[in-house]
């Protein structure tokens, strides 16, 4: 499985779908989105439908065979 460290560099979260474009899992937001409502991406495990919701530090993401890790810095 590919890690990736996303650090917020001071920002309290991220959106989701945003997250996903700006670790180049995708081209755009909306494409994000689109990951989110076809059900390809789990949060701390469990599979996540709220397409903009917030991510912070010390939560997981992970689609297909690539995890996220937030980390504050």
């Amino acid at each position: 499985m590919q890690k990736i460290t996303f650090p917020l560099q001071g920002h309290p979260h991220v959106e989701l779908n945003q997250l996903l474009k700006l670790c180049g899992l995708c081209d755009s937001g909306g494409a994000g989105k689109q990951l989110v409502a076809d059900g390809h991406v789990k949060v701390n495990g469990k599979p996540e439908s709220r397409k903009t919701c917030k991510i912070t530090a010390g939560q997981k993401v992970v689609l297909g065979d690539v995890q996220i890790i937030v980390v504050e810095e």
